[in-house]
């Protein structure tokens, strides 16, 4: 399972990182990619507290091509909406690697009707906490069962990497490994801990 911590430049936290093998994601307001490092983009939206579109298409313009996934555009806990806005953006951003926002109150079916049309898009769990944690299992059902790679968002403590890993995550990223290095030796402990439970893996 791959960690992915938020962007700095904070040389002494990038060494730490680089040791254990973390990559960043990258966003529109930190796209600066930092030297020996593999990275993910994200589309800003829960940072920014709303997605805007410029600075993210200038980044996407800029290093997508480079980047392990790029996150479509979403509505935090936007349900229908924030699914309507990812697909209208799939044309636009087509033969990147792309992750599908996952929000509060999306349904699998729906979900289920974007992979089937595109073979290229992963998914990313994202949404409120309360959801994240009740629904990670069954959204790792469905990425197993389309074979597609699965990326957990806002991931900060030991317990939630073990259920990403349990859930059978691909990923995950969070800020508190960039923001508190002291906690990056507990965190890349729960990360390498193997699970019995990870129903496949992907390589991506």
């Amino acid at each position: 399972m791959i960690g992915y911590a938020s962007n700095t430049g904070t040389k002494r936290n990038l060494a730490a990182l680089r040791e254990m093998g973390w990559r960043l994601l990258l966003t529109p307001d930190n796209p600066t990619p930092r030297e020996g490092f593999r990275f993910g983009i994200d589309n800003g939206a829960f940072s920014q507290r709303g997605f805007r579109a410029a600075p993210f298409n200038a980044l996407v313009e800029h290093l997508g091509s480079a980047a392990d996934f790029v996150v479509l555009p979403d509505i935090v806990a936007g349900g229908s909406d924030s699914l309507a806005l990812s697909v209208s953006w799939i044309p636009k951003l087509r033969g990147l690697k792309l992750l599908l926002p996952i929000q509060d109150a999306m349904m699998a079916r729906e979900v289920g009707m974007v992979l089937r049309q595109n073979v290229q898009v992963g998914l990313f769990l994202g949404g409120s906490t309360e959801f994240k944690l009740r629904e990670i299992y069954a959204w790792g059902m469905v990425a197993a069962a389309w074979n597609r790679y699965y990326h957990v968002g806002r991931v900060n403590t030991m317990r939630r990497i073990r259920l990403c890993a349990e859930a059978g995550a691909d990923s995950f990223d969070g800020t508190s490994a960039t923001r508190f290095c002291c906690t990056l030796t507990k965190l890349e402990s729960a990360r390498r801990q193997p699970s019995l439970l990870v129903p496949r893996n992907f390589d991506f």
